[in-house]
């Protein structure tokens, strides 16, 4: 199967305009939430299990039905059927990639029924785009193609799903969370209505001392100040920081810290060769608004602080280091480690980093 051309950005958008027209109640016939991010597809449906039918009718005219207990034949007699006191029945189809001859769908598909809206919920993989099934559905109804976000497209995210709360997050609890938590977007969502629900009244703006108090994260000790520590050269900081990793490596694992190590230093590379190419080729240096988009940032508070740091580094330097990082990386894959721990390990790196 082809690979898809659909972006994370692509996903968001379609997500923002399914969104808008389900609450105009402008609703499709039929609903194909697919892909391999749960997070927007469980959301969606939800929304429309919420929003089509008024509660007193949910009873009578939703029925959820799981692709792993059914087969197609089922599922089309159930679309089929009139609704009982009302204007619409719901049929909502979970693990449709479970579903026993789902292709056959089609029938149905190509030839929905007016007084029925089916929502088929297609997760870890793509409907095969080719199928008569996809494009029935593509022609009659409405498709969201969930895609997941890659490592610096989550802090965007984040920041705007803390927007669409009433509240801001800055810029260190944002990448205390994203350390944390990863790329998975219904963990993240989860623990930020948590800890939306456990702030103080009247509180607009989630700091680093909130992600401490809630969710658990050490506001001293985390990826994001130990980048802090080393950019600004402060050996005894980062070691104190390592030590705690070392300590606690189930809460910070090597490879995470490598990462956010590797993609601070890229971020000085790539800021300090843009100011090579303005003194020595004369090309216009980029604005802040030009820079958020190359470096794909969120935030102009962040930026000028990656400004001012990237200056006090000299690429020849930042070239090694990200060398270096580089090799670590394999070795907290357990390539030419020696079985050494991933405290010791961290630890090792950080004095080549200051050595360097």
């Amino acid at each position: 199967m082809a690979k898809s051309g659909v972006k994370f950005k692509d996903t968001m958008a379609a997500y923002d305009r399914l969104r808008g027209e389900i609450a105009g109640r402008k609703f499709a016939p039929v609903y194909l939430l697919m892909g391999e991010e749960a997070f927007f597809i469980d959301a969606l449906c939800d929304l429309l299990a919420s929003t089509i039918l008024q509660e007193s009718e949910r009873a009578f005219n939703q029925l959820t039905v799981y692709g792993r207990d059914s087969d197609a034949g089922q599922v089309v007699n159930l679309c089929r059927q009139m609704p009982m006191m009302g204007s619409y029945q719901v049929v909502i189809l979970k693990e449709a990639q479970q579903l026993r001859g789902l292709d056959k769908l089609s029938l149905y598909t190509s030839k929905p029924s007016p007084t029925t809206i089916l929502i088929v919920c297609h997760k870890e993989k793509n409907v095969d785009k080719r199928s008569q099934l996809y494009k029935s559905i593509a022609q009659h109804g409405a498709v969201l193609e969930s895609v997941r976000p890659r490592d610096y497209e989550i802090g965007p995210w984040l920041a705007q799903f803390v927007a669409s709360k009433g509240c801001t997050i800055d810029a260190k609890a944002q990448a205390m969370l994203t350390d944390h938590l990863g790329t998975d977007l219904a963990k993240i969502s989860n623990e930020l209505g948590k800890l939306l629900l456990s702030l103080p009244e009247g509180t607009k703006k989630i700091t680093d001392a909130h992600i401490e108090q809630n969710i658990g994260i050490s506001k001293d000790f985390n990826n994001f100040e130990l980048c802090k520590a080393v950019t600004g050269q402060n050996l005894e900081q980062a070691l104190r920081i390592a030590d705690h990793f070392a300590r606690n490596p189930k809460d910070n694992p090597l490879l995470v810290t490598i990462l956010a190590l590797f993609n601070q230093f890229r971020e000085i590379f790539r800021i300090n060769y843009l100011r090579w190419l303005s003194r020595h080729k004369g090309v216009p240096f980029p604005s802040d608004t030009e820079l958020i988009g190359i470096l794909r940032m969120n935030n102009a508070y962040a930026l000028g602080e990656l400004k001012q740091t990237s200056a006090r580094w000299d690429n020849r330097r930042v070239f090694r280091i990200l060398g270096l990082l580089r090799e670590y990386d394999a070795k907290s894959k357990g390539m030419n480690a020696g079985g050494a721990p991933d405290g010791e390990l961290l630890r090792e790196l950080l004095l080549k980093i200051f050595l360097q």
